[in-house]
């Protein structure tokens, strides 16, 4: 565990493709999910882990639009109940696919025998939905078995956000706190990246910082990683056009997630230093590109230095511009001829 979380809290980026139940009660497309999700570069795949039982009351309303419902005017019930056929047994099975394939397995647990049974199959890392932030037991309970825990805090105040954190400390340091909008899908103009900021000044000091994102936009995560988002999430599917799941339309595909993968790589390479200075590959340019101090014509020995006489040009292999002033009005110690740079000894 401390490797994983050493390499989460590197700054380096961090991806997740959330399947979450897009196997639709298969093994055979959980690893096909899972196999995709490793060639298109992602450090993890999350799927979650609930019951329709004890996630939603039976007339709990849906709050999507998705066209595709089986029961077009039924709850949230019917539309959980008939992808929550996944228990300890089946995760299991992830779990070993993902070894199997070199990738992080990861789950958000929506209760109690959840996060215990993925924490007996040996998750290493658990995700906390928007959903549940204000769900403190189950913070409680994920935050007991001392992991690495991500919280998303798509529609949360930070005043909720603080509090959830406060209960996860209870029991963990080890925390991702993550931006998101808790709207599928996310319009650019709603996911207010510039929250990240935010999230920065209240936890950047001690945890790292996510994004959750929801928006179809593929460049999103590598513009929340320039703002301090090193771990991030998309929603995953292998088949835009799979049914049973509003899930499937609105998540990136393999060519999507490796475009995404690519975008934050080069967005990682293109943050470089913090500390402003020269770089090794500047030297070169600093050196001819700047300008030094010259004659502007032939000066004798004995002459005042005025602005007439001095120039300054290329290249910057001599005194700095930034002399030039405190040099003007003195003398010249010896000839110098047209072009000639000076040097210290040069004037008095």
């Amino acid at each position: 565990m401390s490797n994983l979380w050493s390499k989460i809290k590197s700054g380096a980026p961090f991806s997740i493709a959330e399947a979450g139940v897009n196997h639709l009660g298969s093994l055979e497309v959980g690893e096909r999910l899972i196999s995709s999700a490793a060639k298109a570069g992602a450090s993890a795949i999350k799927f979650q882990s609930y019951k329709a039982k004890t996630l939603c009351t039976k007339d709990a309303p849906r709050f999507w639009d998705w066209e595709g419902e089986e029961k077009k005017d039924g709850s949230q019930f019917d539309s959980y109940s008939i992808l929550d056929s996944f228990g300890k047994e089946e995760h299991l099975e992830l779990k070993k696919m993902c070894d199997k394939h070199g990738i992080e397995f990861m789950s958000t647990p929506f209760d109690f025998e959840a996060t215990d049974y993925l924490d007996e199959i040996g998750i290493q890392a658990y995700k906390i939905a928007s959903c549940d932030i204000t769900n403190h037991p189950l913070l409680g309970r994920v935050a007991s078995k001392g992991k690495i825990v991500m919280l998303s805090t798509g529609a949360a105040s930070l005043e909720e956000v603080k509090q959830a954190v406060s209960v996860l400390e209870k029991g963990t340091d080890k925390i991702v706190v993550m931006h998101c909008n808790l709207k599928y899908p996310t319009e650019n103009s709603d996911i207010n990246l510039g929250m990240i900021n935010d999230l920065k000044r209240e936890f950047g000091d001690k945890y790292v910082i996510g994004l959750s994102d929801h928006t179809m936009d593929l460049r999103t995560p590598a513009y929340a990683y320039m703002l301090g988002a090193t771990v991030f999430e998309r929603h995953y599917t292998i088949d835009k056009t799979m049914g049973k799941s509003a899930d499937h339309w609105l998540s990136a595909d393999p060519k999507d997630l490796k475009a995404i993968i690519d975008n934050v790589n080069v967005a990682h390479q293109m943050y470089g230093k913090t500390d402003k200075n020269c770089t090794e590959s500047e030297e070169l340019a600093k050196k001819y590109a700047r300008r030094s101090i010259v004659a502007a014509i032939n000066i004798r020995k004995g002459e005042t230095y005025t602005e007439q006489n001095l120039a300054c040009k290329r290249p910057g292999t001599g005194l700095s511009p930034v002399l030039y002033d405190s040099i003007v009005g003195k003398t010249a110690t010896r000839d110098l001829k047209e072009d000639e740079l000076l040097s210290k000894g040069d004037f008095r």
